[in-house]
């Protein structure tokens, strides 16, 4: 049974709707959420979820926030943070860590934190049991390709192709693929661009999808109630659940 990881951003459009959101996410299909951490300049994300890290940092949010969450939905689904490094080095990244392990946070997903810097917290990562999740994109070269994913934990994060999240763009991965398997047994999920109308399509020869540009796409939607927008997420959920295992 191929994986479905859902992002969502914390504290929008509020700290309860977030709960509810991963709690029936998690009924629906989805096996690991990614807790996104509202940042003002999310680089790797599109507009959409742009959208969302702006309405919820104006809605007040709070890194503490993330800690709330994270205590009410994390021994009922698996549990992902993803965010910008900036926010968890001014924590203390070692500590933080030890703090999303007695959450039960199973890892981590920081997409500008470079292999090479990530090294210095290999320790820190396994006495708390957080796995650091690996990227790899498109242009990486079998040499880059092999020194990223010797050590991978959890799964790969396969980007499907060079940009932002949500554009959608199709691209073949065959090749990529196959250089990540001959170096690793971790499973391979891929992100960037998965929907109900990709998703069948980007699920071939890998683990997993990532989905994240689809799901806050619904929640921005102003004229459907919170109630609605559950709704709506679950159904994708389970949509797309369907259709990578087809």
């Amino acid at each position: 049974m191929k994986h479905l990881v859902a992002y969502i951003t914390t504290g929008y459009p509020d700290l309860n709707f977030t709960t509810d959101l991963a709690l029936a996410l998690g009924e629906s299909g989805v096996d690991s959420i990614e807790l996104g951490v509202p940042f003002s300049d999310p680089v790797a994300d599109g507009p959409i979820i742009e959208k969302a890290n702006f309405n919820a940092l104006e809605s007040g949010f709070k890194f503490q926030d993330l800690l709330d969450v994270s205590e009410k939905i994390a021994q009922n689904v698996d549990t992902l943070w993803m965010g910008y490094f900036n926010p968890f080095y001014q924590r203390d990244f070692s500590s933080l860590l030890a703090t999303a392990s007695s959450l039960h946070v199973s890892g981590m997903i920081i997409p500008d934190l470079p292999h090479e810097e990530a090294l210095r917290y290999g320790d820190d990562f396994a006495k708390n049991s957080i796995a650091n999740i690996s990227f790899v994109a498109p242009t990486d070269t079998k040499e880059r390709i092999q020194e990223v994913v010797s050590d991978a934990q959890k799964f790969i994060y396969l980007v499907a192709y060079t940009g932002i999240t949500g554009s959608g763009k199709a691209e073949d991965l065959s090749k990529i693929i196959t250089s990540i398997k001959t170096y690793s047994q971790t499973p391979v999920y891929v992100g960037f661009g998965v929907n109900e109308k990709t998703a069948k399509e980007k699920a071939q020869g890998v683990d997993g999808v990532i989905v994240g540009s689809a799901f806050i796409n619904i929640l921005l939607q102003d004229n459907l109630t919170l109630t609605q927008k559950i709704n709506n997420c679950t159904e994708l959920s389970r949509i797309i659940k369907s259709k990578i295992n087809e």
